[in-house]
């Protein structure tokens, strides 16, 4: 399997550079690598499902706009997300299933905080394959 995502060190940030063969494949692991951040995956099952949309101006502001609802997600109803299903993508439009479960204290083993998905360095690529790049506030 090709490499999901690779992490950017960055002064009191931390970056991501997440790959793909399509963008779906792209966003789909720019969140997992979120969550790999914040979580030791391997520990969450898939026992429940959450939808999430979203919406923004062009591509770079969509992938901005998902993290932040994934972390919105996390913070609000206490899940952990492992698995993306991206059902519909454009430039300005996201809809995808997510896969994770409920927090468990006594399972789940935390890492890092993230606060939120910034704007700094961000980056969106078509060529051969898709990669993209964010840095997170933690």
């Amino acid at each position: 399997m090709a490499k999901r995502f690779e992490l950017i060190d960055h002064t009191a940030d931390i970056g991501i550079v997440a790959y793909g063969a399509d963008l779906k494949e792209a966003f789909a692991n720019a969140a997992y690598a979120l969550f790999s951040l914040m979580v030791d995956l391997d520990d969450v099952s898939e026992s429940l499902c959450r939808e999430a949309r979203v919406t923004a101006d062009n591509r770079e502001d969509l992938l901005v706009q998902w993290l932040n609802e994934l972390i919105y997600i996390f913070d609000v109803d206490n899940v952990l997300l492992k698995r993306f299903e991206i059902t519909r993508l454009t430039d300005t439009a996201l809809r995808a299933n997510c896969f994770g479960e409920k927090i468990d204290p006594q399972r789940h083993r935390m890492k890092m905080g993230v606060k939120a998905a910034t704007y700094h360095m961000l980056q969106v690529e078509e060529g051969n394959g898709c990669r993209a790049q964010v840095l997170l506030d933690i």
